[in-house]
């Protein structure tokens, strides 16, 4: 991908923000759909206004395998940096010009490439306010008749339109001091639950112990 700014090591903590949708206009511009509210960290990377980005206004772009695929086709590619000349919001997603790419061929031949960043130059949220990615793995425990007790692990954030749903995958203890287990139905598959993630349900959240404390019911 010769379009590229020079290939330096991939940082570790990459987090898929969006997807290249296509070319915007004729003169080398993108357009992108950023994953849920996502584009306010793509556009605070472009303008420089996060904590840290390595290096300075770059996105970091991905080519994923199409499902199905086999043998060398089924590959992801390996990330590529793209410093990034402008970008601002365009409806519902974001136009932007990156380094290299002069013409509309050049931007078509992007359609479908994953944009990501590293989460360490996301911007600070701010207070009471959570990055969807760093709510993934945490333990969440419920309400077991005025008892907080296990509910489970976050599998997947989500958006129903009006707030974020905390997609849990069930677990249980079995017996004191052994490790989490999880809960399938009668056919062996998964149990997960869908927990708003709202002030009305949500008590108290640890990031630094990977935890979530809610009133959700363990048995609703």
């Amino acid at each position: 991908m010769s379009n590229a700014a020079p290939t330096v090591g991939a940082p570790a903590d990459l987090v898929e923000l969006g997807r290249i949708t296509g070319a915007y206009g004729v003169k080398g511009w993108v357009k992108i759909q950023p994953h849920s509210a996502d584009a306010d960290v793509l556009l605070a990377i472009a303008s420089g206004s996060s904590t840290t980005s390595s290096p300075p206004s770059t996105w970091w772009l991905i080519r994923h395998a199409p499902p199905g695929t086999t043998g060398a086709s089924s590959r992801t590619s390996s990330p590529h940096p793209y410093v990034i000349r402008a970008a601002r919001p365009q409806g519902s997603h974001i136009v932007a010009q990156l380094d290299g790419i002069a013409d509309r061929d050049q931007a078509e031949a992007l359609k479908g490439m994953a944009v990501c960043a590293p989460r360490s130059a996301f911007p600070a949220p701010d207070e009471d306010e959570y990055y969807w990615v760093d709510l993934i793995g945490c333990s969440v425990h419920g309400d077991d008749n005025g008892a907080a007790a296990l509910l489970g692990i976050v599998d997947e954030v989500v958006d129903n339109g009006a707030h974020a749903l905390l997609k849990v995958r069930r677990q249980h203890v079995p017996a004191p001091g052994q490790q989490p287990q999880p809960l399938l139905d009668a056919k062996g598959r998964a149990l997960e639950v869908l927990v708003p993630f709202v002030h009305a349900h949500i008590r108290a959240v640890d990031l630094a112990s990977r935890r979530i404390d809610t009133d959700w019911p363990l048995d609703f």
